[in-house]
């Protein structure tokens, strides 16, 4: 006999269709319509009829439940994505499989539903209809959480049913797959994954990296587990092209995610920083400054951390947090300029953080490179902010003081130095790679704290001439130190330049320097040339400057022995950064400061005619760092920057272009001007450079300098834009990204900025289009290169008048 039904077969539809109606109209009531529809569910559950053979019974009430139940999704299928009403309907579909399944814990009615459920919607995933298929798949990922214990084959089935929607060719159905595929990630075992097959997880992965819809991308960034094997691909999406995904990144998967940033590399962490803070964007600028600001604050509550900080003062723990949490990024090394980018972010994300700080005597007399630059970022954002009083109320050391703690560290650094010395003569014959490397890194931190404290030294106040006597004694000593680490020369020659009176001083000090280095005695004049610190006794420094004393070596250098001329050499090519760093910060013409004429004469062209690489570059770095300061040298020393780099080796030659192209940008008018066959001559060189040149550094400077003068219009030849637009589609170029940005740039520039320049593109279209049709023709088979037509397409964007800038 039949059970005895507490409903009737013929109302079931009538109750859900109810249930369905409601649940549209608000998602606050889902719960209650789960609890009612789950009453009916079991209701229904216990109607049966006895099979044929008598034993076993047909569950005739489920199947008409599941009927209707499918009937009233069924209406929801081929609604397009965007009704309100049709998207509580999906919530409440997964809303009603979780509740069931926390109901029903064993195999029964609620495992029999969902997997009816489940293979009635994979049909759904095949259907040509993609409004079908995206209901489907939207349906699937708001059940496949829920969906408690499933047999094998279902899972195999649902699996492969995602997997075949990640390929969908609507965006909108990759976005749920993928949703729906990674609630799978932790039920898949790996190892049982058939060779040759893509786990989800790497299916995922690839997704976030190469799905075209940056929409499917976000999906999967933010599924994505944030695991170490998962790092690597999701840090990448840092560079992705769509803003709001980058800005997830920082927000949604960083700032949630993160426990730690420990829990990164230091490279990872510093690439984070750079790609966040450095964005275009100013949305994503915003995310990564409160993520830097989660660290800091992450920092701020290690207390472990905060307790190695050796330095402690009345700060409440902010200065040594901003200590530990520098210590996050390598301020030792190429990493300091990211770590500075993060404490300023911190300073104006929290802006009341920097009145906290208070500088006491001990922080100065136990500097790390930490807490170097710490209080150097906070003495430069106080003045460029113009924060007069934080810097008063930071008891801020005065000058004279601050010249003993530069003093103190320079006397730290030749200790190490000498000990680094006197530990290889004990161990002559001997390798020790370890004891080397710490004395290199003690060294390296000493150079750090040095050179903060010589940054800070820029900004102080010298009107206090005891104190600006005594800097000027310590810096002067330190450049005259064979042995001062070339990183610090051009730190201690701003210095000097702050505080002395002139340019016509300045090369006066630095060439008594250079004296000093080459005879390797000091004369003794320091205090002489102190006197000549104030502008009206500038006579009196140029007295004190010997005239009998010369750059000439008393010996020469066939009478030197082989340990002589190394140490000649190293100590010139000293001299020669310090005139470097002198040369870069002058404006005065070189006539007018007769002492350079010795270091020309002595120094430069003497090591411009060396074989050894590294002292000629600096040499011809020299050279032109003075003829851009004199005219004439300029042009008579031009063709011999030319005929340099006709010779010279690949990191030589990057340097004499850049000297070349800063000489035409100079004397423009000289070397332009004068004679239509120096200017052909000079254009010819650069074409046939530019089209020669392999070297992808090389190319870059070469695009870079003539687009300078395309821009500045000191160049008009059409060729050279036929040669550029020929460097710009070449497949000798793809790799190269420098040169690709640059005339990516350039182009759409050069030609809005003036109706003259887009005219003169379209006089060069036809006989680029000739040559890019050749090349392309003459390309390998498996070199990527862009087509003619692309190239046209192009032009036309180029030279498209209602882009032109109004004149």
């Amino acid at each position: 006999m039949a059970s005895k039904p507490s409903i009737s077969l013929e109302n079931i539809q009538e109750i859900i269709g109810a249930i369905f109606d409601q649940t549209q109209a608000s998602l606050a009531n889902h719960k209650k319509n789960c609890v009612a529809l789950y009453k009916l569910h079991l209701q229904a559950s216990e109607i049966t009829h006895p099979a044929k053979n008598g034993i076993a019974v047909k569950l005739v009430g489920e199947r008409k439940f599941g009927d209707v139940f499918i009937d009233m999704v069924n209406r929801v299928l081929v609604v397009k994505k965007g009704p309100v009403t049709a998207d509580r309907i999906v919530k409440f579909v997964g809303g009603y499989v979780k509740f069931l399944n926390e109901k029903e814990d064993d195999d029964t009615v609620a495992s029999r539903f969902v997997s009816r459920l489940l293979k009635w919607l994979f049909q759904g995933f095949l259907a040509k209809n993609k409004n079908v298929r995206y209901r489907c798949v939207f349906i699937v990922s708001e059940m496949i959480s829920h969906l408690g214990e499933i047999d094998e084959d279902t899972y195999e089935l649902l699996r492969e049913s995602l997997m075949e929607r990640i390929c969908d060719k609507e965006s909108l159905i990759r976005v749920h797959a993928v949703i729906a595929l990674s609630k799978l990630i932790g039920s898949e075992d790996p190892d049982e994954v058939e060779d040759g097959e893509k786990t989800i997880l790497e299916v995922l992965l690839d997704v976030v990296s190469h799905d075209p819809a940056a929409e499917v991308r976000r999906s999967a960034l933010l599924n994505l587990p944030l695991l170490e094997s998962t790092l690597k691909t999701i840090l990448a999406r840092t560079r992705d092209t769509d803003p709001l995904t980058r800005k997830l990144v920082y927000s949604s998967v960083l700032q949630l995610k993160l426990n730690h940033p420990q829990q990164l590399s230091l490279a990872q962490r510093e690439k984070v920083i750079k790609d966040g803070l450095g964005d275009r964007e100013p949305s994503v600028r915003v995310a990564a400054g409160k993520l830097v600001a989660s660290w800091f604050d992450a920092v701020l509550s290690d207390k472990e951390a905060i307790q190695e900080v050796s330095w402690s003062g009345d700060d409440g723990g902010i200065m040594r947090g901003f200590i530990s949490f520098l210590s996050l990024f390598d301020v030792v090394g190429p990493g300091e300029a990211i770590a500075v980018d993060a404490v300023l972010s911190v300073f104006v994300t929290r802006p009341e953080i920097p009145d906290m700080f208070v500088f006491s005597d001990n922080f100065w007399t136990d500097l790390s490179p930490e807490s170097a630059v710490l209080a150097r970022i906070f003495v430069e954002h106080c003045i460029n902010n113009k924060h007069e009083a934080r810097l008063e109320t930071a008891s801020l050391p005065v000058v004279t003081a601050f010249a003993f703690h530069i003093q103190e560290v320079y006397n730290v650094m030749l200790e190490v130095l000498q000990e680094s010395e006197n530990s290889r003569l004990l161990r002559v014959g001997q390798d020790d790679q370890a004891q080397d490397d710490e004395f290199e890194e003690e060294l390296a931190k000493c150079e750090v704290v040095l050179g903060e404290l010589l940054r800070m030294s820029l900004k102080l106040d010298y009107g206090d001439e005891i104190g600006r006597r005594k800097v000027f004694s310590v810096v002067k000593g330190m450049l005259a130190h064979p042995e001062l680490p070339p990183g610090l020369i051009e730190r201690c020659v701003d210095v000097l330049k702050e505080i002395m009176p002139s340019e016509r001083d300045l090369i006066r000090v630095v060439v008594e320097i250079i004296v000093e280095l080459r005879d390797g005695e000091d004369d003794g004049h320091e205090e002489d040339i102190l006197v000549g610190m104030d502008e009206s006794q500038s006579d009196i420094t140029q007295a004190t400057f010997r005239k009998d004393r010369s750059l000439r070596r008393s010996k020469n250098r066939e009478q030197m022995s082989a340990e002589e001329r190394m140490e000649a050499d190293v100590t010139d090519i000293r001299c020669l950064m310090l005139c470097i760093a002198v040369l870069e910060r002058v404006d005065s013409n070189f006539e007018d400061n007769s002492t350079l004429e010795g270091i020309l004469a002595d120094l430069i062209i003497p090591s411009v005619k060396r074989k050894e690489l590294a002292m000629r570059e600096k040499a011809l770095i020299s050279l032109g760092l003075c003829c851009l300061i004199a005219q004439n040298m300029a042009l008579s020393s031009f063709q011999l920057f030319v005929s340099q780099v006709q010779s010279a080796p690949d990191d030589l030659k990057v340097q004499v272009l850049r000297i070349i192209f800063d000489l035409l940008i100079m004397y423009d008018h000289e070397l332009f001007g004068h004679s239509e066959d120096i200017s052909k001559r000079i254009v010819d060189f650069l074409l046939h450079t530019l089209e020669a040149e392999e070297a992808p550094i090389a190319q870059a400077v070469l695009c870079t300098g003539i687009c300078k003068l395309l821009l500045t219009g000191i160049i008009t030849d059409p060729r050279v834009l036929t040669g550029l637009v020929l460097t710009y589609v070449s497949p000798a170029t793809l790799d190269n990204i420098e040169v690709r940005q640059c005339l990516s740039y350039f182009f759409p520039v050069y030609c809005y900025s003036s109706p003259d320049n887009q005219t003169r593109m379209q006089s060069i279209f036809l006989s680029t289009y000739d040559l890019m049709v050749r090349m392309y023709e003459e390309r390998d088979d498996d070199q990527d290169m862009i087509t003619p037509y692309q190239l046209g397409l192009l032009f036309v964007d180029w030279t498209n008048p209602q882009k032109a800038a109004e004149m």
